[in-house]
C-alpha cells in the first residue's frame, strides 16, 4: 500500500515575518510574502496562500514575481486579495473562504476563519482566513482561529497591534498543538524575542504542553506526523 500524501515529511522554513515556505515532494508552497518577509520570499513557489490584504502578508510585486517566474504557479486567498491581483494572471487566482477545501502543489488545504483580529474599535474590521497544510500546520494570519480540527504544530503571531501575551498564551492553549513556531515577530528585536520567548517556555505560567520554537529567516525543520 502507498503513503498517503499527507503522511510524507513537510520541510517548514521560516521567510521573514508572517512568511513560511513549505516543502514537499520537490515543490513548495508559500504563505504571506508580504512586505516584512525576505525579498524574494515567493521565488520558485509553485503555490501561494495569502491571508488577508495587510501589506505585511500581501506584497502584490513579491507575487507578481513568482507568478511571472513560474507560469505554473497558481494563488490561492480571499477576495479582498484576488481582486486585486487576478486580472493580472487570468485563471491562475482563486477564491476560497472558510469551510472549503483544495489541494494546491500537491498539499491538502483548508481555509479556517473569517475576520481579522480587532485591533481597535474604531477600526473596521476586515476578512481574514487561516490554511491548515496536510492537517499538520496551521497558520491563522491575523487572527486567533482556533480550528475544528486538532492541528500538530501551530504558527503563533507572537506580537501584533491587536494582541498581548495572554491572549497569545490561550490561544495555544486552546489550539493544544504539541508544538509552535513564532510567526509574526518582525517588529520585535532580540528583547522582546527573549522576553516572549521565556513566557512561553520554562519561565512562563504554562503553554499546557507545546512546545515552544523561534526561527530566524532561512532557518528550517522538518515536520511528521
Amino acid at each position: 500500500m502507498g503513503t498517503d500524501a499527507t503522511d510524507t515529511p513537510v520541510k517548514l522554513t521560516k521567510q521573514g515575518h508572517a512568511c513560511v515556505r513549505l516543502e514537499k515532494g520537490g515543490r513548495s508552497l508559500v504563505i504571506d510574502p508580504g512586505g516584512f518577509s525576505e525579498q524574494e520570499a515567493a521565488l520558485g513557489a509553485d503555490a501561494l496562500l495569502v491571508t488577508h490584504e495587510h501589506p505585511d502578508h500581501f506584497d502584490e510585486l513579491r507575487l507578481r514575481a513568482a507568478m511571472e517566474a513560474n507560469p505554473e504557479a497558481r494563488i490561492w486567498t480571499l477576495r479582498s486579495v484576488a481582486d486585486r491581483i487576478s486580472g493580472a494572471f487570468p485563471g491562475r487566482v482563486h477564491t476560497v473562504g472558510n469551510g472549503d477545501t483544495f489541494e494546491a502543489a500537491g498539499f491538502e488545504v483548508e481555509v479556517h476563519g473569517e475576520l481579522h483580529a480587532v485591533i481597535h474599535p474604531d477600526i473596521p474590521r476586515i476578512t481574514n482566513i487561516g490554511f491548515v497544510v496536510d492537517g499538520l500546520v496551521f497558520h491563522p494570519g491575523d487572527a486567533l482561529t482556533v480550528p475544528e480540527r486538532p492541528v500538530g504544530t501551530l504558527l503563533l503571531p507572537l506580537h501584533a497591534p491587536w494582541n498581548k501575551f495572554s491572549e497569545v498564551l490561550d490561544y495555544v492553549r486552546a489550539v493544544s498543538p504539541a508544538q509552535v513556531y513564532d510567526i509574526h515577530d518582525g517588529l520585535l528585536n532580540d528583547n522582546g524575542l527573549g522576553v516572549l520567548g521565556r513566557m512561553l517556555g520554562e519561565g512562563g505560567p504554562g503553554t499546557g504542553g507545546a512546545a515552544h520554537h523561534h526561527l530566524h529567516p532561512g532557518e528550517g525543520v522538518r515536520l511528521a506526523r
